[in-house]
C-alpha cells in the first residue's frame, strides 16, 4: 500500500475520532447521557418531548395511504432478516473458533436505543425497533463477511465498488500478484490477534 492511501486512512480514522467526540458533546446539548444500555434524559426534557407526541389515532390519520398499503410488505421482510440473524450467528459460532477468528459482538451493531424517545408514539416505536433490527443485522452481517473476506480472499476488485467496508483498504491491490500472498498472510495475522 503507498504512503498516499496510509496517509488518507490515518486522517479517516482522526475524522471517525472526532466525530465520535462531536457525537458526545451533542449528547450533552440535548440533555441525555448513555448509561449501559440506557438512555436517560433531564426530566424536563422528558416531559417536553412526551408533548411532541402525536397520538396512534392522528397518526394513522395523517398517514398516506401508500404507508398503509406497503406496511405488511415491509414487516414481511422481519422473516428473511431473523434467519439471516440466526444463520449468521451460527456461521461466525462454528467457523471463526476453527480460524482462530475473534467473533462479531452482535450487540454492537444490531442496537435499539430509539424507541427510548417520548415523542414517539407506539407505531413509531414499533417502526424503530424493527428499522433498528433490520439494519443493525445487515450492518453485523456486513462485518462477518469482512472479516471471512479478509480471512479467505483480501483482494481490492478492479471496479471501484460503491461502499467498501472498512477492512477493504487494506487488501492486496487487484493484479498485483507478487504482494498478494505476503499481504494475505499478515492479513489473517492481523485478524487473529484483533480483540472484539
Amino acid at each position: 500500500m503507498n504512503e498516499k492511501i496510509r496517509q488518507i486512512l490515518s486522517e479517516i480514522s482522526q475524522l471517525e475520532d472526532e466525530l465520535y467526540k462531536l457525537i458526545q458533546e451533542q449528547q450533552a446539548e440535548f440533555n441525555y447521557r448513555v448509561e449501559g444500555t440506557k438512555i436517560l434524559f433531564e426530566k424536563n426534557i422528558r416531559k417536553t418531548q412526551q408533548r411532541l407526541k402525536t397520538g396512534v389515532f392522528s397518526f394513522i390519520l395523517q398517514s398516506q395511504p401508500r404507508n398503509i398499503i406497503t406496511a405488511p410488505f415491509i414487516y414481511s421482510v422481519i422473516f428473511p432478516v431473523a434467519i439471516l440473524d440466526i444463520w449468521v450467528t451460527l456461521y461466525q459460532a462454528i467457523c471463526f473458533p476453527l480460524y482462530r477468528m475473534p467473533k462479531v459482538q452482535r450487540s454492537r451493531y444490531i442496537i435499539l436505543d430509539r424507541h427510548s424517545l417520548s415523542y414517539l408514539n407506539s407505531i413509531e416505536k414499533i417502526n424503530c425497533i424493527y428499522c433498528g433490527y433490520c439494519g443493525g443485522v445487515f450492518s453485523y452481517a456486513r462485518e462477518v463477511a469482512a472479516r471471512t473476506e479478509q480471512y479467505w480472499c483480501p483482494i481490492k476488485h478492479a471496479r471501484k465498488i460503491l461502499d467498501p467496508h472498512r477492512r477493504y483498504a487494506h487488501f492486496a491491490d487487484f493484479g498485483q500478484g507478487e504482494e498478494y500472498a505476503k499481504v494475505h498472510e499478515g492479513l489473517r495475522k492481523k485478524i487473529q490477534n484483533e480483540e472484539e
